[in-house]
C-alpha cells in the first residue's frame, strides 16, 4: 500500500497519522484487501435480488361480487328514501 493512499484514507477517516502508525495501518489495509480477493472467486449470476428465496404472490385477484340483494337488504333494514338511517352524531 502506498503512502498517498493510506493519506487519503487517513483523511477521510479524520485521523492524524505519525510515521509509524502509517507504515502499520499500510500493512494492516494490505491485509484487508487481500482478504475480500476472495469475493473474485465466487461464482457470477447475471440477476441480483435481495430476497434468496423468490417472492410470488399467492393472494387472489379482487373480483368485484355482492353476496346480498340491495333490495332485500333495503327492506330489511330501516331505510329513509332508500337510504340507510343511522345514529345521529353530535
Amino acid at each position: 500500500m502506498d503512502r498517498d493512499t493510506i493519506l487519503k484514507v487517513a483523511k477521510v477517516a479524520r485521523l492524524e497519522l505519525n510515521e509509524g502508525e502509517m507504515e502499520r495501518y499500510a500493512k494492516d489495509l494490505e491485509d484487508i484487501l487481500d482478504s475480500f480477493s476472495v469475493l473474485d472467486e465466487a461464482p457470477m449470476n447475471e440477476t441480483y435480488t435481495f430476497n434468496p428465496i423468490p417472492v410470488v404472490n399467492v393472494l387472489r385477484e379482487d373480483e368485484p361480487g355482492q353476496d346480498i340483494d340491495d333490495e332485500l337488504l333495503r327492506k330489511q333494514l330501516e331505510t329513509y328514501e332508500s337510504y340507510v338511517r343511522g345514529p345521529r352524531l353530535s
